[in-house]
């Protein structure tokens, strides 16, 4: 049977010639391939070329997975290089998932990705993680996705974009008004993630405006951004509004966001507990000036409007040694199987925990392969001593 993907993951090749990648590619049939994984290798301009040849002849593509593929090339090279490998995904109708991930080409170097971006209607999951894309390049992508919500639209079909990650980009407020509208456009999006942008209030209140037009969002992650200046809680009360269009939402991160100005509970943490989204399993606010007003009202509903919530994450936050009520969240939490992090020796028990688990697994075929070995072959008797025994025996005169 002929393979249906093509890794080489992690093998940190330099690439640089057709010559170079051609032996890899020989062994694949391309016909057959359904997800390409070149991450922790380094790609050419020419090896791109044969490697975007290759791509062509797959029909029946689903992954595209080509993060962290251009470590020690020149920025004048990657542009080059993107367009030899997108250019022929756009005809793609198999395509689901493009990664493109940990690729520094920054805000120079996004246009090749555009027509990709804008003609395949096809792909659910985009990711655009650590590429340095600043807020130029990254109104660059939003703007492409908003084209292509706009193109689908005219056609009279829906969009099938379903997931977008892009965090560690800088995107700061300057793509935040085309990212909205490219949200709002797209309208069937479930999952959303963009920590660690530098976004600032302003650009919050745009993002709550945009996602508000997706009621089937289940996990936002939005960590390390801003949503309020001083004593201004506008971004507060934007999301506090916004959260109740996402029913379905199971998943909320919103660590290190300036959630509370000065300790008080926060309108969005109120409107969490007077049961906005009653589906929520994991709740992450960590490092959020939370003081124990915020935590009673969390332990208050915990087993009410909270009560399918199993993970809860508050550490360094404004807790008081021994507070009752991380004592009732925690107690309440285990109960139901969950779990509540509010302190670092929390984290380093989870860390130590999940190590552990990871061991066991590693073990758990060896074990089982033993005993299957056992089970093909049972234990035999030793049956000379048993006969030596009897002949022994039988000599004994009483």
């Amino acid at each position: 049977m002929a393979t249906t993907v093509f890794s080489l993951k992690g093998k940190g090749l330099k690439l640089d010639t057709r010559a170079d990648i051609e032996p890899y590619l020989k062994e694949v049939d391309p016909t057959a391939l359904e997800e390409i994984h070149l991450e922790g290798n380094t790609l050419g301009v020419d090896a791109s070329q044969a490697l975007g040849e290759f791509i062509s002849q797959a029909k029946k593509l689903k992954i595209a997975n080509f993060a962290d593929i251009f470590t020690g090339r020149l920025i004048s090279e990657i542009p080059q290089a993107l367009s030899a490998i997108c250019d022929p995904l756009i005809d793609k109708t198999s395509l689901v998932e493009i990664n493109l991930s940990d690729n520094a080409f920054g805000g120079r170097s996004v246009d090749p990705i555009v027509p990709l971006l804008t003609k395949n209607r096809n792909f659910q999951i985009l990711r655009l993680n650590n590429n340095g894309l600043g807020p130029a390049g990254g109104a660059v992508i939003a703007g492409a996705l908003l084209e292509s919500a706009k193109l689908s639209k005219a056609a009279g079909v829906k969009s099938n974009l379903r997931t977008v990650i892009c965090g560690r980009n800088r995107l700061e407020n300057g793509s935040a008004p085309v990212w909205a509208d490219a949200f709002a456009e797209h309208e069937g999006l479930v999952e959303v993630r963009m920590p660690q942008n530098g976004i600032r209030m302003e650009g919050i209140i745009e993002l709550a405006r945009g996602l508000s037009k997706n009621p089937r969002i289940e996990h936002l992650d939005f960590q390390d951004n801003a949503f309020t200046i001083g004593e201004d809680l506008s971004g507060i009360e934007a999301w506090s509004k916004a959260l109740s269009s996402w029913p379905e939402l199971h998943t909320l991160n919103l660590s290190d966001v300036l959630l509370s100005a000065s300790g008080e509970v926060p309108q969005l943490l109120k409107t969490l507990v007077e049961g906005s989204n009653p589906k929520l399993k994991n709740l992450q606010l960590q490092n959020n000036n939370l003081e124990t007003e915020s935590f009673a009202i969390l332990a208050g509903a915990i087993t009410t409007t909270l009560k399918n919530i199993s993970r809860l994450e508050l550490q360094w936050n404004d807790a008081e040694e021994d507070d009752e009520h991380l004592e009732t969240l925690s107690s309440s939490l285990k109960q139901r199987g969950g779990k509540l992090i509010a302190t670092d020796e929390d984290e380093e028990e989870e860390e130590g925990e999940d190590t552990e688990e990871k061991e066991l697994k590693k073990e758990a075929p060896v074990v089982a392969e033993a005993i299957r070995e056992e089970e093909k072959e049972p234990t035999k008797t030793d049956d000379t001593s048993t006969d030596d025994l009897i002949a022994k025996l039988s000599q004994v005169k009483i």
